[in-house]
């Protein structure tokens, strides 16, 4: 099945990716797999406090996807597939995609204006062309009518 992959996080450039994706999913009756990234932690000498940093931004990573499943829901008959995975993002997307031959295309936004936020610059600058499947950049000044008209 094509599957759309988003990367979730708390920026509005992932919502307007996780709209593209979920509507093209459910219009192509394709897949969409959310992916939800705990990058790494600086490291603390006290181990409890070190704990205890992980177990939150794991916990703020799970509210944010599960609020994604729901906005993906809104926008058609789409189940999204879950992953919260632990890394560097960059190198996550990167093993998610590898591992998963089914994901067809990575979704990405960017910001209204100014420099692209880190996956974007990664995977359309030094990386670009070396993934299995397009990246599809969603641009964050891009009106929602004409976002869905396209998707």
């Amino acid at each position: 099945m094509r599957t759309y992959l988003v990367v979730v996080d708390e920026s509005p450039e992932s919502s307007l990716a996780l709209r593209f994706a979920a509507r093209r999913a459910a219009r192509t009756s394709g897949g969409l797999m959310l992916l939800g990234i705990i990058e790494p932690q600086d490291f603390i000498a006290f181990g409890g406090a070190q704990a205890t940093m992980e177990a939150e931004a794991r916990e703020h990573i799970e509210a944010l996807v599960s609020a994604s499943v729901a906005e993906a829901s809104k926008e058609g008959d789409v189940n999204p597939q879950i992953l919260i995975k632990s890394g560097k993002p960059a190198e996550v997307v990167r093993s998610v995609i590898a591992s998963n031959e089914e994901v067809a295309a990575l979704v990405l936004g960017t910001a209204p204006s100014g420099a692209p936020g880190p996956l974007v610059a990664h995977f359309t600058g030094l990386d670009a062309g070396n993934l299995p499947c397009p990246v599809m950049v969603i641009p964050g000044g891009i009106d929602i009518e004409r976002l869905d008209a396209l998707s």
